[in-house]
């Protein structure tokens, strides 16, 4: 029997705005909600987190991943985007995660949570740049082992794919098109600004 204090647990926070049409939590398919709202985890460390404990928690995450073994046991990297989608922090909050240089799980939680909530203009102006952090990250496979992955790819498949840690992710729209009605400048690679440097004229010379 579900007690009602696990039920309000579970709610998502009055204050927070519908997301695509919908309630935040829904983002994530309902088997996997009811497992983790099952998970050890989810009751023990997930419980009364705001925003700003929410945090600490990221900042002892090792891994990234969904669901794995055959009963669809979650990580606790998916408890915390199901937590962030329940209490909705704000985006300066988000936006802060996705800069965050020091602790890598951090960022890719916030990285995770603006591709699934944001608009499609902040989805390509807050991600792309992390395509130029190569740094390494350990994803929890569905047999509950650790396989190697980095940055770049991670958020390489945020923006391309349709699915990532069993999440099935909103439809962007497609970077051409919001290039073509000038709502986004065209993406500058690290390779065109060495590029740029090395074609641009010598500074003139001091004189003497």
């Amino acid at each position: 029997e579900v007690s009602d204090s696990s039920v309000m647990a579970n709610r998502t926070d009055k204050d927070a705005h519908a997301v695509h049409g919908q309630n935040p939590q829904f983002l994530i398919e309902k088997i996997i909600r009811t497992r983790i709202y099952e998970s050890k985890y989810w009751k023990e460390e997930c419980f009364a987190l705001t925003a700003a404990s929410l945090v600490d928690k990221a900042m002892k995450m090792d891994h990234v991943g969904g669901v794995y073994g055959g009963n669809y046991k979650p990580s606790s990297f998916l408890c915390l985007v199901l937590k962030m989608l329940q209490i909705q922090p704000d985006k300066e909050i988000i936006v802060e995660f996705i800069k965050n240089e020091d602790f890598k799980y951090v960022r890719v939680l916030g990285a995770l949570y603006m591709r699934l909530v944001g608009s499609s203009i902040d989805c390509y102006k807050y991600l792309e740049p992390l395509l130029n952090d190569y740094r390494k990250l350990k994803f929890l496979n569905k047999l509950g082992k650790y396989e190697l992955t980095h940055m770049d790819e991670f958020v390489d498949q945020l923006l391309r794919e349709e699915r990532l840690c069993d999440i099935i992710l909103p439809r962007i729209s497609d970077r051409h098109a919001l290039e073509m009605t000038g709502e986004l400048e065209p993406r500058m690679s690290l390779v065109n600004e060495d590029e740029e440097e090395e074609d641009a004229p010598p500074p003139p010379a001091a004189a003497e």
